[in-house]
């Protein structure tokens, strides 16, 4: 009679049998000594909880008086054998004085249903003759073959994001180059080729270990079977990998995207301006998305993305949230309406319910049944971990916003906000570095520029900030965000007529352009104006300013944590619902 299934746990690209005493890395083993290995399945079967020191002693070592000290070394040699840390990859967190704790996500099941994961890459589609005109089609379908990609089979094909797999666009690297930066075990390389209305896409997948070609085909389409295209090309690569996908995956594909082709070509148009992240391509963005919802009024992703768009307008672009919330929420429902199971919609839900109807609880369920849909999906790991973080949950955001790092790595509004998460938490120094690796990935993201300005404030580089705050206000268009944290780091530095013609330029504004009162109440607090600070908060909160949501955990407001006037204002506010 076979016993009971053994227990296997898989994080990252690790696997790890307890049974057999092997640590799998990529299908790699791991050579790890045998005390570490204990100390690494005590770790795991606690996973997410503090493992006191005394409780790995008796574990570990249990027929033995060992002295911490060999605990220690344990865990550095576990730390080295997992590279933990490289990358920003983090799966071990040290509790001073207490222990330890694995902070990672882990896949924990019967060993036979568990096995090593595949990493597969997706490079750019290679647009040859098309014109340029088509190259957003070629981002397009790239982008689209990842994300349906992404939703075959989570637990074992792993595929990278799409940011960082723009980035080798026109890259002249090698393959083999292209899969050992990204830890991929699969490329898949495809080229698209247009004339006039007819197009020829040609696809092959190569194995990276012996850049074996495993399987190539070519598609000739008209364009408005595209569509029909995109969906066959994923499920054929996803079996050439050798995994099997039930009837309900496939459904859950063919459910992702519209039958109108010309729908399908405006939605591409519009996902294409909206990576962008300005002001302008948002517009067109905002711009193609309408219109393929008027061609498609059931169109959810088309509906999804203009929810993201006009929730997120008033966090990066100044938008009044009295106008925005209402179209927000118009989109967000006909996107759920249209179709609640894709992850995309549930993360368009879930930002709204974060960012405008302050009701977090909500918006943390709604961001993990988009990760609970498509586990690949990096932007809802990010804002899940911006949730949790706003929330004080520092515990649980730090996992999460490495998470969306690691799903894709080149992607610098995931470190962008990660410096946000670290900054919250009061980890000034990570916050530094994270948005630091985000000026280098894209020196031009002025998000990036801003969380360098804030962190380097708290850790008295003041002028460093003030460099940084130069770029983040250029890059951005003048974003108030910039302009009001360089008049608070002016005040503070005691430049109090700078300060003043920052608030002059703040309250100077034309009627008819909205400043967030948020902006001028962080100046006032600046200059130690106490009074006036308060009263621009209690205006923020009359117009709900989407910035009051960093009033909970932002440092620069410690000194206003006891007021009855700031605690009212938060109490208003009423985040977690």
């Amino acid at each position: 009679m076979p016993g009971p299934p053994q227990i296997a746990y898989q994080f990252g690209d690790f696997y790890v049998c307890p049974a057999d005493k092997q640590l799998l890395r990529g299908g790699q083993a791991v050579p790890l000594a045998p005390k570490a290995f204990d100390t690494l399945v005590v770790l795991l079967e606690s996973h997410g909880r503090l493992v006191e020191k005394d409780v790995f002693l008796k574990r570990v070592w249990p027929e033995s008086f060992v002295e911490e000290v060999a605990l220690a070394h344990g865990i550095s040699q576990l730390r080295k054998a997992l590279d933990d840390g490289a990358s920003g990859r983090k799966f071990i967190e040290t509790v001073p004085k207490r222990g330890y704790r694995f902070i990672a996500p882990v896949a924990v099941a019967g060993r036979q249903e568990v096995r090593p994961g595949v990493t597969l890459a997706v490079l750019p589609f290679e647009n040859l003759g098309a014109g340029s005109e088509r190259e957003y089609l070629a981002d397009g379908l790239t982008e689209e073959v990842i994300a349906s990609l992404g939703q075959v089979d989570p637990e074992a094909l792993r595929v990278i994001g799409r940011t960082s797999m723009m980035a080798y666009k026109h890259t002249t690297k090698s393959l083999a180059e292209i899969g050992r930066e990204l830890g991929a075990g699969f490329l898949v390389e495809s080229s698209i080729r247009g004339e006039r209305e007819r197009l020829r896409i040609t696809s092959r997948l190569i194995r990276v270990e012996d850049q074996v070609q495993i399987w190539s085909d070519s598609y000739d389409s008209e364009r408005g079977s595209v569509l029909e295209l995109q969906r066959e090309l994923s499920t054929v690569i996803a079996r050439q990998v050798r995994l099997r996908l039930s009837p309900e995956r496939v459904d859950a594909l063919a459910r992702r995207q519209t039958h109108d082709a010309e729908a399908y070509d405006l939605y591409l148009r519009g996902r294409y301006f909206w990576h962008q992240l300005s002001a302008a391509t948002t517009r067109r963005a905002i711009e193609y998305y309408t219109r393929a919802t008027e061609l498609d009024p059931d169109y959810a992703l088309a509906w999804a993305g203009l929810g993201d768009a006009y929730s997120a307008n008033p966090i990066s672009g100044d938008g009044p949230p009295f106008r925005m919330g209402p179209l927000a929420r118009e989109a967000v429902a006909r996107a759920v309406h249209a179709e609640p199971n894709l992850a995309e919609v549930q993360n368009a839900l879930a930002f709204l319910k974060f960012w405008l109807d302050w009701d977090w609880l909500a918006a943390e369920r709604c961001f993990r049944a988009a990760i609970a849909l498509d586990p690949s999906y990096a932007l809802a790991h990010r804002t899940l971990g911006i949730a949790l973080s706003h929330m004080g949950r520092h515990a649980e955001a730090g996992p999460a916003a490495s998470e969306a790092r690691r799903l894709d790595p080149l992607h610098a509004g995931h470190h962008a906000l990660s410096a946000q998460v670290a900054f919250n938490a009061r980890d000034f120094p990570a916050a530094v570095e994270f948005a630091r690796q985000a000026t280098i990935l894209d020196p031009e993201f002025w998000v990036g520029h801003l969380q360098l300005a804030q962190a380097c404030e708290q850790l008295h580089e003041s002028e460093r900030a003030l460099e940084a705050l130069q770029l983040a206000w250029r890059f951005s268009g003048g974003n108030s965000k910039a302009i009001a944290l360089r008049g608070y780091i002016l005040a503070r530095l005691g430049r109090v007529a700078q300060a003043r013609e920052v608030l002059h330029t703040l309250e100077a504004v034309p009627p008819d352009r909205y400043v967030p009162p948020y902006a001028i109440a962080l100046v006032h607090a600046g200059l130690g104006h106490r009074e006036p600070a308060l009263e621009w908060l209690e205006r923020a909160w009359d117009v709900r300013d989407v910035h009051l949501a960093f009033l909970p955990v932002d440092p620069k407001w410690d000194d206003f944590r006891s007021s009855p006037r700031f605690i009212a204002v938060l109490d208003r506010c009423a985040f977690a619902g």
